[in-house]
């Protein structure tokens, strides 16, 4: 199993540790309820250094980059980050990812953990007929999420940098907890505001030291995977491996907004003609209007107990006191307020089909 650089620091702090993408990371320390309240109220740190981080560079970096990723990358400037997909050649998706534009004809793609290697050789494939320089660095950098509406105020004090100035999905490089050139982003997966701090993994300790004491007076503490998933669940975003994979469609996946037909990209002839014909199932939220948590692989029933789905995420969401979860089902089923059952081992939950976010700030 591999460690990221604060692995023994998890470890000391007492975290429950588990293995997550072939890495050992800590899915909780004091409780998830606990945790992703302090994200929601204050401000909480993750580890998310398993993440991974491809360097594209050169005159044709952006070429490359538009013709494997969904959304439109020519509208990037030098400061902003952009949420896509690379859809595969049969209607799936090999993974989502964010694209940030680092400099002129530099760009840096962050893609999911479990999928390092899937997503590099995908890249490089569409990349032997195009020449973009490649650089995999996920072995050398690390991330750290400092999310929860306090994250700005607290953290002000090791950063030279407005942080209050940063707009959502634009970053800086700048001077933070006394590192020089660490990436400052305001990014994140909670729905609670934050940055995403990328720096060396020999200098990941020291940022780690001083953001816990640089938000000790508001209430920070260490945050596992297991709060980062309710927390994005909350929100309706998608986590690949349960809501969006190799067989689920951008268009099916609600992730139209991500998918520009403005250029070519791969398998953008099949998903435009998906998008006008209109898909077959389409991703739905609902929440439980009983007791009752919903949890993947769960089947999805109309009120004659015909099943017409399947539940992609679910759990017992921590502000709202009500399980909710994520699914697909067939088109005819999938408006808002529709009545819907979830068969939860011998019994089956009525539940209603909402819009997203679950949780409204």
């Amino acid at each position: 199993m591999k460690k990221t650089e604060l692995t023994e620091v998890h470890e000391s702090l007492g975290a429950k540790m588990v293995e997550f993408a072939g890495y050992s990371m800590p899915v909780s320390y004091e409780g998830v309820n606990i945790e992703h309240e302090t994200v929601r109220n204050n401000v909480g740190v993750f580890d998310v250094s398993h993440m991974g981080e491809f360097l594209i560079e050169g005159p044709l970096a952006l070429e490359l980059i538009q013709k494997v990723s969904s959304n439109d990358a020519s509208k990037l400037v030098v400061g902003k980050a952009q949420y896509s997909c690379l859809p595969n050649e049969t209607g799936g998706i090999v993974d989502d990812l964010i694209i940030y534009q680092i400099k002129d004809e530099t760009y840096l793609l962050v893609v999911n953990a479990s999928n390092i290697e899937k997503d590099w050789n995908h890249i490089s494939k569409y990349n032997q007929t195009i020449g973009a320089n490649m650089r995999n660095l996920s072995d050398n950098y690390s991330l750290l999420a400092i999310q929860g509406p306090k994250a700005v105020e607290a953290m002000q004090s090791i950063s030279s940098i407005d942080l209050s100035s940063i707009k959502f999905y634009n970053f800086v490089v700048g001077d933070f907890a006394g590192i020089e050139h660490v990436i400052i982003s305001a990014t994140g997966y909670t729905g609670s505001g934050g940055f995403e701090i990328y720096c060396k993994n020999s200098e990941v300790k020291q940022v780690w030291d001083k953001v816990l004491e640089a938000g000790a007076n508001f209430g920070i503490k260490p945050i596992g995977l297991a709060a980062r998933d309710t927390l994005r669940l909350e929100m309706g975003y998608c986590l690949y491996g349960n809501d969006i994979d190799d067989i689920t469609s951008p268009i099916e996946a609600g992730l139209g907004w991500v998918t520009k037909f403005t250029k070519d990209f791969v398998n953008s002839e099949a998903l435009a003609k998906e998008k006008e014909t209109g898909p077959k199932r389409k991703l739905v939220a609902f929440q439980i209007d009983e007791k009752g948590i919903p949890r993947s692989g769960y089947a999805i029933l109309d009120e004659g107990g015909n099943e017409i789905g399947k539940v992609t995420s679910g759990t017992m969401s921590p502000s709202l006191s009500k399980g909710i979860g994520l699914g697909y089902v067939t088109v005819e089923h999938s408006k808002v307020d529709t009545k819907v059952w979830i068969q939860i081992r011998k019994n089956q939950a009525r539940a209603t089909l909402v819009k997203l976010p679950f949780y409204k700030q």
